[in-house]
């Protein structure tokens, strides 16, 4: 867009969509003026009747605007009313509202020309300042830059900017070798407490180190693979991974390389509660899972059941309502499930499976449920494991639904790839999942880990290629 040269004092003309989009966004501005348009007011008045999620968002944002009109005079609201801002600093909020307004010649009366109106009057009328109109339409930026319109994309949200990348959860040190300590100049100090080997690390810890990270020399046939239990400045402590390629394996189901190992042992972890494993289709997301789901509910006991859900959004036109029960309504929904389980269950020797004989299906279905998420608000499930398949489809306030959730002994494992988004108002940056995972980055009862392409079929890879 038009590059904006910016004055001291800033006025921040806030668009409908930006206000529906993140409620609290009168509060994300710091010192400066935030002004709400008597359109973006007509239009959340025409948006806060029914039920969906926008109608409740409407109705979120005029709740706020009627505590903060609530005990201010109309002196203070021409002049500006106060807002006490997270970061310290006080702005204020104005309402503006012309009466004898002019459309740009040649446009016709939309709300959109009649918030480009406002914004170019309010504009003239301040000289002393840079007034900014924030929207999140793509269209209107556009309109707005042909017009000479300062206008911006609300970023506040964004978990990460679009010049990074999520946060892969590992570092590889490739050239390293079997010299790794003498390449990162630390003092190692190695002592094994019970079933663990854990690393006391004294030097100069590299910046990018976080709780829940992965570190390994190598990202295939690694010597050396940890999880960051501790981290500061000058020291760290690092424990040693299973190594789950030959020997051991969850359910019967072995890692191929250092991702898919730690992913298997953030799953079987019992001092890790929540897991997010993103990467693209065929990195064994969902397997992995499903194997240590089992492992730990049929196997150790640990849990009670698996609860299995994701987001029933698709990727083409809708087919309509679907009959039956909740589980029968989210069956066409759970295509990798029953796909992993086909899989799970296979006999190596004669191919079959035995998914499909009924006394298996019985077994399963006594500790598996597959539930809708829109059904989930108010849940606590304890002695549980969580499955969130589809993650980077939902939204972080969905999302966040969902998490909350977790009672005692319960493990959540959030499964997404950012790069197959099918929800139109969701990016990258601005989905669950990165929001997730960047929430949860030092926190050190959680762990992440993006997977890469191990095994894919020849035919796919060449779609990705040419698409």
């Amino acid at each position: 867009m038009v590059r904006i040269d910016k004055k001291a004092t800033r006025l921040y003309v806030l668009d409908t969509n930006v206000l529906i989009h993140d409620p609290a966004a009168l509060y994300q501005f710091d010192e400066h003026e935030v002004v709400i348009p008597m359109t973006v007011l007509e239009e959340l008045d025409k948006h806060k009747n029914g039920i969906r999620e926008i109608a409740r968002t409407a109705r979120q944002v005029s709740r706020t605007l009627s505590d903060l009109t609530a005990n201010v005079d109309f002196d203070q609201i021409h002049q500006g009313i106060p807002i006490e801002r997270a970061a310290g600093s006080n702005g204020c909020l104005r309402l503006l509202c012309y009466s004898d307004l002019t459309l740009p010649d040649n446009m016709d009366d939309s709300p959109d020309n009649r918030l480009l109106a406002e914004t170019c009057r309010l504009r003239d009328e301040r000289p002393d300042a840079s007034v900014i109109l924030v929207t999140k339409d793509i269209n209107l930026r556009v309109k707005a830059s042909a017009l000479g319109v300062p206008v911006e994309d609300y970023l506040t949200d964004r978990a990460f900017d679009d010049t990074d990348v999520m946060a892969e959860g590992v570092k590889i040190y490739p050239d390293a070798g079997h010299d790794l300590w003498e390449t990162l100049a630390m003092d190692v100090k190695v002592e094994r407490d019970h079933h663990k080997v854990i690393y006391h690390l004294n030097g100069e810890i590299p910046p990018e180190w976080y709780l829940g990270m992965l570190v390994s020399d190598n990202d295939h046939e690694a010597s050396f693979e940890a999880i960051v239990r501790e981290s500061a400045p000058h020291q760290a402590t690092l424990e040693l991974l299973t190594n789950y390629r030959h020997g051991a394996s969850v359910w019967g189901v072995h890692a191929h390389d250092s991702r898919q190992n730690f992913a298997l042992n953030l799953l079987m972890d019992d001092d890790i509660d929540l897991v997010t494993i993103a990467g693209s289709a065929g990195t064994g997301k969902t397997f992995m899972t499903l194997a240590a789901a089992f492992q730990q509910t049929l196997d150790s006991k640990r849990f009670e059941r698996i609860v299995f859900t994701r987001a029933p959004i698709s990727m083409s036109e809708d087919i309509g309502f679907l009959p039956g029960t909740e589980e029968e309504k989210m069956s066409p929904w759970m295509g990798a499930f029953h796909d992993n389980m086909d899989n799970l269950l296979r006999d190596e020797h004669d191919g079959s499976s035995t998914w499909n004989q009924d006394a298996t299906r019985q077994l399963l279905g006594s500790r598996v449920q597959i539930r809708a998420p829109g059904f989930m608000r108010g849940r606590t499930l304890n002695d549980t494991f969580l499955i969130i398949d589809e993650a980077q489809n939902f939204t972080p306030k969905q999302l966040k639904s969902l998490v909350t959730r977790a009672g005692r002994n319960t493990k959540i494992v959030c499964l997404g790839n950012v790069g197959q988004i099918d929800t139109p108002y969701l990016t990258a940056n601005t989905c669950g999942m990165a929001a997730v995972v960047q929430n949860f980055k030092n926190w050190p009862h959680a762990g992440h880990v993006t997977l890469q392409s191990v095994e894919r079929s020849r035919l796919a890879l060449a779609g990705e290629e040419l698409l």
